[in-house]
């Protein structure tokens, strides 16, 4: 494979990875079994298992995981062939991955901001044009 058409796979590659990544680890779909591995990550005795269900949590951790079960399906490899070419393409592909789940994860703020403000402005608008309402004390 061409080094252009390395570049263009590693991040096209990245886009699932960053999608499943922060789905298991952000969204609501996985709420319940995420609020299980905090609990889990806080309260386990040993410590194993306690990074263990950590994993699940760390949209970073979880995406070197993700990352590997991609590499085992797509056999892809940055650089050189063989072992080192997984090695380099493992990193590249976490690092690439979560520069996504950045720039989503400040997208979604900016969306909430938005989302903060048009309300905001929806109820001052209303405040002053709706008529007054009297509150007359029950007799």
């Amino acid at each position: 494979m061409s080094l252009s058409t390395q570049v263009v796979w590693l991040f096209v590659l990245a886009i699932p990875i960053s999608s499943v990544a922060w789905t298991v680890t952000h969204e609501e779909v996985f709420r319940e079994i995420r609020e299980y591995c905090v609990c889990c990550s806080k309260d386990c005795r040993n410590v194993v298992q306690r990074k263990f269900f950590y994993l699940f949590t760390c949209e970073y951790c979880f995406s070197h995981y993700v990352t590997a079960i991609f590499l085992a399906l797509t056999r892809f490899k940055l650089l050189y062939l063989g072992w080192r070419g997984y090695i380099i393409s493992l990193f590249a592909l976490v690092w690439v991955a979560n520069l996504y789940m950045t720039i989503y994860a400040h997208f979604r703020v900016d969306l909430k901001v938005g989302r903060f403000e048009a309300k905001k402005i929806e109820h001052e608008v209303r405040e002053k044009t709706e008529p007054p309402q009297i509150h007359r004390p029950a007799a």
